[in-house]
């Protein structure tokens, strides 16, 4: 029904409808980062520390305002605390005379 007067041409999208449905949502990515935040302080936290500020991030929508779901804001500040802890893990690890005692 483009003829009659409708034409597409102009907005081929309504506003709210140009994201890509093929990727997880926002509050997938959250969970997710959270719960990677939440696993990363007993295994592996060099690795999903980053990944938990990641989703977290862009789960946020890339940006500090705005709304923002809990499970994205907690999985920025677990990740972060989580990457931290694994660096000092790592430094004191590599110190000379580390792990002797």
């Amino acid at each position: 029904m483009a003829g009659f007067g409708h034409s597409t041409r102009r907005h081929p999208r309504s506003r709210g409808r140009t994201w890509s449905r093929t990727g997880p949502d926002r509050a997938t990515l959250g969970m997710i980062g959270a719960i990677c935040a939440i696993a990363g302080f007993f295994v592996l936290g060099i690795i999903l520390g980053p990944v938990a500020i990641a989703c977290g991030w862009l789960s946020m929508g890339r940006t500090w305002s705005g709304s923002r779901h809990v499970s994205a804001l907690v999985a920025v500040v677990l990740g972060a605390i989580d990457t931290l802890l694994a660096i000092i893990w790592l430094a004191g690890a590599a110190s000379p005379g580390g792990g002797l005692l």
